[in-house]
């Protein structure tokens, strides 16, 4: 569009531009004040337009149009010189000079010939006179007028070699696809860009409306000027390490300057055509952001972007955030417990999960990764995966970045994770990942020494943990659930599963639930107090959900005569003969050995007491959990932690029976701090 702008303007504009800076100069010398210049000019033209007719509108303020005609033809010539500049040798040595001289140079000739035409021409004829040049010209008139047609010709023939040229470099760049049919190889002539441009030129000329054309060309001249400015303007407040300029006395005051000149000039000449450019303007822009690709020299808004982002992380400190400012930061991980696909970098439905812990899919998502190996053999490997996964974070529409860490094993890959992972209070948060649920059955034994040390390691590190059950029937945006949301709020988790609870219901799959609070009383006595005390809770928070309250004496007694006995109890005696076998053979091992009782490599000792304790326990919460959640749309139960000192295959066991014919289930663990306030 710009390459079109430039040859519409050297053959619509030249004469009539020339001839207002002309007067407006000789009105000038001749002590014509401004304002009366104006009314002067302007009334004149109204009595009569170029052919002599009457016009009664007299719409145009022609004494603007001449200030601004003083230099513009000059400018575009300049400028049209400048796109030709592949062609010189030492570009950066060239353009200043060159671009400077040619100023300097037309600037001197113009207040030259407007001094000139003051002394020779009287104020009534520099009115009337609209070729007073041919008039006062030696030896005779028709020489003005051959030169008028010659350089007409030679400004059009001079765009008409530089406009092609200018749009072929355009497509060459690559970030516009819409023009990549007038690509063309190095050193060779642009013969589609030139057709098509002939083409628009033709048929601007058959409109035959100069006021038509004349106000369009003029806007995209000087958005173009408006945005070379703004980007040297940015570049050099931003203090880009990149933006060394050769020319030493540049300041980004004068580049302002002028970008605000340009715009506020559009809108002086018209503000519809302004508007207009600016909606196409901003439209090309919005099509090379989504088509577009990003070009060698970098993009001047990233800039920008990076200065706010680093202005915003040093306002935000290495304090702790207050919970009204708290937002989830989910460090997803997605190192499989098994094997995906060849080619899927991550589990598909755990991007949907990520979106359903954002309020209205806002906020940052880490996905990590672990490859195992050693990094300098492996670094290759990792670029290429960090793409497939960054591949696939865009793909389900997902606000993230993708990262891969090389380690020697998927334990201390994590560590190194949980540890270095972000910048002061954009550290992810929360550490979500799916359940190991495939363990026993792909016999892996190595899972669950490692999913107890992800654990442990995230409460040292203070994250908080959420673990996916079922993440395989995982809803999509598209899929709508109904039922209730179900929370069994056994220990104090700072509000977080509160919290999930209310930014599940903002997603469309989860708007249609009801929330459900389950709380245990010790005693019956006691219940009607703690409900009481839970839904006074719940209002100062401004979340609604029902408060169910189970006493213990009553969850004992469904434990043992509800309809649910069976199944949880064939589980709980399945985990006891299992957790039996394991201990017996690691007793024999030591004996054997001669050794303490050792699991995955260190010391464990065992309290059979506890652990059958743990078992039962265990058993009673997934009995209720399968009493009054078995339709729920998904149940949000506290992690317990792991036991200090016990083997890690028995809290696989625990957990293993906790999630027992659960099927969809989030298993969640605060950490030290509240991530909801009573404050208002």
């Amino acid at each position: 569009m710009f390459a079109c702008s430039f040859l519409l303007g050297a053959c619509c504009m030249e004469y009539d531009s020339l001839f207002l800076s002309f007067y407006f100069y000789t009105a000038g010398i001749t002590g014509l004040k401004l304002k009366t210049f104006k009314d002067n000019w302007f009334s004149d033209y109204q009595k009569t337009n170029n052919a002599g007719i009457p016009d009664p509108n007299g719409a145009v303020d022609w004494s603007f149009n001449a200030l601004v005609g003083l230099f513009f033809p000059a400018v575009t010539g300049i400028m049209a010189g400048s796109n030709r500049s592949a062609s010189l040798k030492d570009t950066q040595r060239s353009i200043p000079i060159g671009t400077l001289a040619a100023t300097l140079t037309t600037t001197a000739l113009y207040v030259i010939s407007v001094l000139l035409f003051g002394a020779a021409a009287t104020r009534e004829e520099l009115l009337t006179d609209r070729l007073l040049t041919a008039t006062i010209a030696w030896p005779f008139p028709a020489v003005i007028h051959i030169g008028i047609i010659l350089s007409t010709l030679g400004a059009a023939l001079q765009s008409l070699t530089g406009a092609p040229r200018l749009l072929a470099a355009i497509a060459n760049d690559d970030i516009l696809p819409v023009l990549n049919y007038f690509k063309v190889a190095e050193g060779r002539e642009p013969h589609i860009a030139t057709f098509f441009t002939a083409f628009i030129c033709i048929g601007c000329v058959i409109i035959g409306n100069l006021d038509l054309i004349t106000p369009t060309i003029t806007m995209f001249f000087l958005l173009c000027y408006s945005g070379v400015n703004l980007s040297c303007f940015l570049l050099d407040l931003l203090d880009a390490p990149s933006w060394r300029p050769r020319w030493k006395f540049h300041h980004w005051s004068l580049s302002l300057l002028g970008s605000v000149f340009c715009i506020v000039i559009m809108f002086l000449i018209s503000w519809s055509f302004t508007v207009v450019s600016l909606a196409l303007a901003s439209l090309i822009y919005y099509y090379v952001c989504l088509k577009g690709k990003a070009g060698d020299w970098g993009d001047g808004l990233k800039s920008a972007y990076f200065q706010l982002a680093l202005r915003s992380l040093r306002s935000l400190g290495a304090n702790q955030v207050h919970p009204k400012n708290w937002y989830p930061i989910p460090l997803i991980f997605c190192r499989p417990w098994g094997k995906l696909p060849e080619n899927v970098p991550c589990h598909p439905k755990l991007a949907d999960f990520a979106n359903c812990m954002k309020k209205k899919g806002r906020g940052m998502s880490i996905f990590v990764s672990i490859l195992d190996g050693d990094y300098h053999e492996c670094a290759e490997d990792a670029k290429t995966a960090c793409k497939q996964l960054a591949t696939y974070i865009d793909y389900k529409r997902c606000e993230g970045v993708a990262e891969i860490v090389v380690a020697p094993n998927m334990s201390e890959g994590f560590r190194g994770i949980v540890q270095t992972m972000g910048l002061g209070n954009l550290k992810p948060n929360i550490v979500v990942m799916r359940y190991p649920e495939i363990w026993r059955r792909e016999n892996l034994t190595e899972i669950p020494a490692t999913f107890v040390g992800i654990i442990n390691d995230c409460i040292v590190a203070n994250k908080a943990v959420v673990i996916v059950k079922g993440l395989d029937e995982w809803p999509n945006e598209y899929q709508r659930q109904y039922g209730t949301i179900d929370l069994y709020w056994i220990v104090r988790d700072g509000g977080l599963m509160l919290l999930l609870s209310q930014l599940l219901l903002t997603k469309e799959s989860f708007e249609s639930c009801k929330i459900q609070v389950f709380c245990i009383a010790e005693e019956d006595s006691d219940a009607e107090v703690l409900k009481a005390d839970v839904k006074k809770f719940l209002y100062d928070l401004r979340m609604q959900a029902e408060v169910i309250v189970i006493s213990m004496k009553s969850w004992d007694e469904q434990t043992e005569n509800g309809p649910q006995q069976d199944e949880s109890l064939d589980a709980f005696i399945a985990a006891q003969h299992r957790i039996k076998n394991y201990l017996a053979e690691m007793k024999a091992e030591a004996q054997k050995s001669g050794t303490p009782l050792m699991a995955d490599g260190k010391p464990v000792v065992v309290n059979e007491q506890q652990v059958e304790k743990f078992l039962y326990t265990t058993l009673k919460l997934n009995s209720t959990i399968l009493r009054h959640s078995r339709m729920a749309a998904v149940v949000l139960v506290s992690l317990p932690p792991p036991p200090i000192n016990h083997p890690a295959y028995c809290y696989m066991e625990y957990m293993d029976l906790l999630v027992e014919n659960v099927p969809r289930l989030l298993i969640v663990r605060g950490y030290r701090r509240d991530v909801v306030t009573l404050f208002t």
